[in-house]
């Protein structure tokens, strides 16, 4: 369907402004009170964008950047001023306005933070990686239970919610381009923070949403929406980051260096207690602990660790291009941007070798019993359906890989395919369709179904 351009310019540009204006109840950044002995450093995270927690909701909840500040026995009192916001947008605003010192957010609002920063002659630097997922699993775009779409085609001429500038936008672009789409002409783009978009899709006046973790897999967990296109099928790398005022950086390097540390450790308490790690982002946010774990468990669609992966620079750098055809940024200078010494030097050479080095892990499924700290792994997704059919009233959540692009999904809200006697999970028609096309007597099943075949 032809878009009004005049709508679709203003929508662009209200996006871009809005990363220019300073929220003026915000505190100050790095700065010293008083005789100089005291200085505060300020944090903007992003609580319910749980691929952050490492460098946000989780690392505040244990206390290790304040640990770690302590321990520099530089003779200053150290004050850390958190500070909570929806979206990467407004985190960059008080960075560039100079009141927010170590930020982070997802790879898009990353771009627009280092180009703003340029703009405005407060450079920012790409300073660590908090969650990532290679095949960029962590957007997915989903449609109201009742929904009759079943594929990206199905979206033309439809009403689609996403935030404008965001790594979800950048998934929907892509991935309608690639189903033979105009995003610009065959869907009307709503530009809808992610809470607005979810109840746009609930009233129906939205017929799909591209968001970003956790909002799809917490709409499907509560019954409120289906997956109908996997981020990963774009086997693109996606991930969030940490970002720092290049000024401060410079200022305060073992600050930074100390908050990199700090990071490091919540890293490590979560891959070493992932179950807890949930209970307590979901705590701390309201989210479902269920849902938090869908991304940040053993097996999550988020692989957390703290080395800026060549592999994720170079997906950076061809993000560029999708925000310069919105007219959100113009070039970015990706290498200039990034800027590893830091967590090198905060992790040792040896160390940060190693997580460079480093794979995630395969995918599996796996079971959260009620009242358990501990998860059971499946290797087969048919081992986890007689397990879960045996324990029915003991199960909190099950989760199982996608088929083809390893996602873990919600075993309850996937599309299940049996094959023979392989039962086999998919996040959503299409890609279950997809496989079907290729695997004569191939079919789909219910759930239930699933689970009496597998038992």
């Amino acid at each position: 369907m032809k878009r009004n351009p005049t709508r679709s310019a203003v929508l662009a540009a209200t996006a871009a402004v809005a990363l220019l204006v300073p929220l003026t109840a915000c505190g100050g950044s790095a700065s010293a009170d008083g005789d100089g002995s005291t200085v505060t450093v300020t944090v903007g995270y992003q609580s319910r964008t749980i691929n952050t927690v490492t460098a946000g909701t989780l690392l505040r909840s244990l206390g290790y950047f304040e640990k770690q500040l302590a321990s520099l026995g530089d003779g200053v009192t150290y004050k850390v001023d958190w500070q909570d916001y929806a979206t990467g947008a407004p985190i960059t605003a008080q960075m560039t306005a100079g009141k927010i010192d170590i930020g982070s957010m997802g790879d898009f609002p990353l771009l627009i933070n280092a180009a703003r920063g340029k703009q405005l002659d407060r450079p920012t630097r790409l300073v660590s990686v908090t969650g990532y997922n290679l095949r960029g699993g962590l957007n997915t775009i989903v449609t109201a239970p009742g929904s009759s779409l079943t594929s990206l085609k199905d979206l033309k001429g439809k009403k689609v919610s996403t935030s404008v500038g965001s790594a979800a936008d950048g998934t929907l672009v892509r991935a309608l381009q690639r189903a033979g789409l105009d995003p610009a002409e065959d869907i009307e783009k709503l530009n809808q923070q992610p809470a607005v978009g979810a109840s746009a899709l609930s009233s129906g006046s939205a017929d799909a949403l591209s968001q970003f973790v956790a909002w799809p897999g917490l709409l499907a967990q509560q019954g409120k929406a289906k997956a109908l296109y996997d981020g990963a099928q774009l086997n693109l790398p996606t991930f969030h980051g940490v970002t720092a005022r290049q000024d401060f950086a410079t200022k305060r390097p073992a600050v930074l260096e100390a908050f990199l540390r700090a990071q490091t450790e919540a890293t490590d308490y979560l891959d070493a207690h992932p179950v807890d790690a949930a209970e307590s982002v979901a705590k701390a946010t309201g989210l479902p602990a269920e849902a938090v774990y869908l991304y940040n468990g053993a097996q999550g669609i988020a692989t957390f660790d703290p080395a800026i992966k060549p592999r994720l620079v170079a997906a950076l750098k061809e993000d560029v291009a999708v925000l310069k055809d919105a007219k959100l940024t113009g070039d970015v200078d990706v290498d200039a941007f990034v800027d590893d010494r830091y967590v090198k030097k905060a992790l040792g050479p040896a160390a940060y070798a190693e997580r460079l080095a480093s794979a995630p892990p395969k995918p599996a499924g796996e079971v959260w019993p009620k009242g358990a700290r501990k998860t059971l792994p499946f290797t087969t997704p048919t081992a986890l359906l007689r397990h879960v059919a045996a324990h029915r009233d003991d199960v909190r959540a099950a989760y199982v890989p996608d088929t083809t692009t390893g996602t873990l999904w919600f075993a309850d809200r996937s599309v299940w395919v049996a094959d023979g006697g392989r039962l086999l999970p998919f996040v959503t028609p299409e890609t279950a369709q997809a496989y079907i096309g290729g695997h004569g007597g191939a079919r789909v099943v219910t759930y239930a179904e699933a689970l009496e075949r597998a038992s």
